[in-house]
């Protein structure tokens, strides 16, 4: 059984409902039609699933989440954009869902968060029809980097994947996505990858403004001290050295994604 390491604080909320179709499923673009039926697995605040409903019009998408509380913010955003999905709950290891369902199965840095990605990735290719597309894209975690050196972000990252493995995800997910499609009997894949990049003086406060929230109130924070992994002094300090890292001039900071398309025979 898998914990959701970053839960739902408003850091996390706002750090999610940055992306966006254009920013984190480029790869997937292409392949889209009007007309497909898709579903969105780990939907979030639903800014991708939004920018997917309307891309595949007058297709539906279908938009699953782990919990209702989750699929509160993925019914939220839909909502303020204007625009409608079916909604529903569920566990991407053993999807309630017919075979061939939808022409597309996208999922968003969901396989680094479930405890069996390759019996994820066989649910998902059994869902999708015939000739359809499953696409996935995840971050891998000690594939980040960035300048100036910062002991504070070198504790993040320790502390991270501490937290992100004991609660039963693979932080570097992305270089393994390959082999657990493999695994999974999927051979007809397409592997890339692609980065963001926190570079410009906003870029940067943005994103070290983020994560020093999220360092001290989020689902992480908050597990990382009852379970004695740190203290609230320790993330005080981190969240402190986000916050200098972002002022520095030439401050970078670059995030490697996977990505596969799978051709479902």
């Amino acid at each position: 059984m898998t914990r959701y390491t970053h839960g739902h604080a408003e850091s996390v909320l706002r750090s999610h409902a940055s992306r966006t179709a254009e920013n984190s499923a480029a790869y997937l673009l292409p392949r889209l039609r009007p007309g497909d039926r898709l579903l969105d697995v780990g939907a979030g605040p639903g800014t991708i699933t939004a920018d997917l409903v309307e891309l595949v019009a007058p297709g539906r998408v279908t938009a699953l989440e782990a919990d209702e509380a989750a699929l509160a913010h993925t019914r939220a955003g839909l909502e303020a954009r204007g625009v409608e999905g079916d909604l529903v709950v569920g566990d991407v290891q053993a999807l309630d869902l017919p075979d061939d369902s939808f022409d597309v199965v996208h999922a968003h840095q969901v396989l680094q968060h479930v405890a069996d990605p390759v019996q994820a990735l066989r649910e998902m290719a059994r869902v999708t029809r015939p000739g359809g597309l499953v696409a996935v894209r995840d971050s891998d975690y000690s594939a980040f980097t960035w300048w100036p050196p910062t002991p504070e972000l070198d504790d993040w990252m320790s502390l991270y994947q501490q937290i992100a493995r004991r609660n039963g995800g693979e932080p570097d997910a992305g270089r393994r996505l390959l082999s657990w499609a493999r695994q999974a009997g999927l051979t007809e894949v397409e592997a890339t990858s692609s980065t963001w990049c926190y570079a410009g003086p906003e870029q940067r406060r943005w994103w070290g403004g983020m994560w020093a929230d999220r360092i001290v109130d989020s689902a992480m924070a908050e597990q990382a001290v009852v379970e004695q992994h740190t203290t609230r002094q320790h993330l005080q300090r981190i969240s402190d050295g986000w916050r200098r890292w972002a002022e520095q001039p030439d401050g970078w900071f670059s995030l490697l994604h996977a990505e596969l398309l799978v051709t479902v025979r």
